[in-house]
């Protein structure tokens, strides 16, 4: 593990944690077989955070294996052991809080503000619920369906569950591949984006330090060619749950098909922002920046289309610019920044060509370019507001995943719901208005898998997250999460103590 000399020691003290590894598998850091390596670049400075050997597929197959020899006893184990190990496993992600938040920031670029006040305290909430949820796992009812027999229902774990996460919130994602699955008696073997491993890793150890057994959770942080697709592929895995991309999502869908998985997907959004004319303009024009702009818009549910009735469009376009204007970009640990970097100067460059594209069809109000000065070595990028765009275009149809809000008129409340449908995807979307009728309207007609009214982007561990159309399937958080990372057995047997002979007459004859 190569370490570069640079501040980023100041920056994550904790850096030394990884000094064995980004490799973890059986309840041991173990360096990658690949051949290769990555190094983690901190993009708010393009300074090295540190250089690790990627896994290869022989990495996936320790860690596999190491999943599967623990499936007997941490399958066999009671819902209430299960429910203290996740306590014990929340109460020390508690306590390093700190640690987490500061890694979090370091190799996403996000502010530390909102790794100390969202993503670390979602993470530990959510263990919490789900510590909670191991406990209330049941089928849904016992009873006489046929004659003298009586029928019931076990949920029962899958086994080697084996999860792709993404690189925009890797520790939350981390969190909502792995605590599911676990809680339902599984093991897992998670792959992190190779450029935002450490919080991945940070998890499993917590882990361990809780005192989950040895191959509950394993991470093997390699490329989605090499390690992903072996992964996703392997015949001892029995389910994949994936977040990403829609066009990668489809190529996870074919690999699992090959060996029959259970497949979860939570892929693409274009989530629509409908403001109608009675709406709160203020309230929206907030909520329109906020929910663009949360951690840089690399967020699958960012508000990424405003459409706005008539009569508030150019107040909403004038007043929105003007909002953004005032948000501060800068260092991610300094207390008075608002905006980070995109996660990589690549994905800065993806989203800038987006928007320069878009200067052929459309208006580029404020923004859409990279800051220069003290801040010109990060991967930054001004919030940026598009209108003019056509509801075919790239700007409007594409996801940018980056700070990017393009705005479109509509007249009637009919065309606004159709317009929020228009795209391949359907994740989330939200709806301002102050007519209980049209939020009503919204909430039946938009096709999402969740629809705000007057807000948009909270989340809570209780309530499902997951997408309609291009967006997937299978739901992240809640209790619906839980049963999904369990297959479904019937049992049927006979009440009365004499060998039962009519069915069997029916089908045999009397012999």
């Amino acid at each position: 593990m190569d370490n570069p000399g640079n501040d980023t020691p100041e920056r994550y003290p904790a850096r030394d944690r990884f000094a064995q590894g980004a490799q973890y598998i059986a309840g041991r850091l173990a360096e990658g077989t690949s051949g290769r390596t990555h190094r983690v670049v901190d993009p708010a400075t393009g300074a090295g955070v540190l250089t690790y050997r990627l896994a290869g597929p022989d990495d996936v197959d320790a860690a596999v294996a190491a999943a599967r020899a623990a499936f007997p006893g941490w399958a066999g184990a009671t819902p209430g052991e299960r429910s203290e190990a996740l306590h014990r496993f929340a109460a020390v992600l508690a306590e390093r809080a700190e640690e987490f938040a500061r890694a979090e920031s370091l190799q996403c670029g996000k502010p530390l503000k909102l790794t100390r006040e969202f993503d670390v305290p979602g993470t530990v909430d959510n263990t919490a619920f789900f510590a909670g949820a191991a406990r209330h796992l049941q089928g849904r009812s016992a009873g006489e369906y046929s004659g003298d027999h009586t029928s019931y229902v076990r949920r029962e774990p899958i086994g080697v569950v084996g999860s792709v996460a993404p690189w925009n919130y890797p520790l939350q994602m981390a969190a909502w591949k792995i605590l599911p699955a676990i809680a339902a008696g599984n093991t897992i073997v998670l792959k992190p984006a190779e450029i935002t491993p450490l919080t991945s890793l940070l998890f499993a150890r917590a882990a361990t330090e809780a005192g989950l057994p040895d191959g509950v959770v394993n991470i093997v942080t390699g490329t989605g060619k090499e390690a992903g697709e072996h992964l996703v592929g392997h015949p001892d895995v029995a389910m994949t749950s994936f977040t990403g991309s829609t066009a990668v999502g489809r190529r996870v869908a074919e690999i699992a098909t090959a060996t029959v998985k259970r497949l979860h997907l939570e892929l693409g959004g274009k989530a629509p922002f409908v403001v109608f004319d009675d709406a709160d303009l203020d309230a929206a024009v907030h909520g329109a920046v906020a929910g663009a702009l949360i951690n840089s818009g690399q967020d699958c549910t960012a508000a990424t289309r405003a459409y706005v009735q008539r009569p508030l469009y150019e107040a909403f376009v004038e007043r929105t610019a003007a909002l953004m204007e005032t948000v501060r970009l800068g260092d991610p640990f300094a207390p008075g920044t608002d905006l980070g970097p995109l996660v990589s100067h690549a994905q800065r460059d993806r989203v800038a060509a987006v928007v320069d594209r878009a200067r052929s069809y459309a208006r580029v109000v404020t923004g859409g370019e990279a800051p220069q000065g003290e801040l010109k070595d990060g991967a930054y990028y001004r919030p940026t507001l598009i209108t003019g765009a056509a509801q075919d275009s790239e700007a409007v149809q594409a996801e940018i995943f980056g700070p990017v809000l393009v705005v479109l008129p509509f007249d009637s409340d009919d065309e606004g719901i159709r317009l929020a449908n228009d795209t391949p995807y359907g994740l989330a979307a939200s709806a301002w208005t102050r007519d209980v009728y049209r939020a009503g309207r919204a909430t039946r007609e938009v096709q999402a898998g969740c629809v705000w009214i007057n807000d948009h982007i909270p989340i809570v561990s209780e309530m499902p997250h997951g997408g309609y159309k291009a967006s997937g399937f299978g739901k992240d958080m809640s209790a619906y999460s839980f049963e999904e990372y369990t297959q479904l057995k019937h049992v049927m047997f006979d009440n009365t103590a004499a060998v039962r002979k009519d069915w069997h007459r029916t089908v045999f004859g009397d012999r």
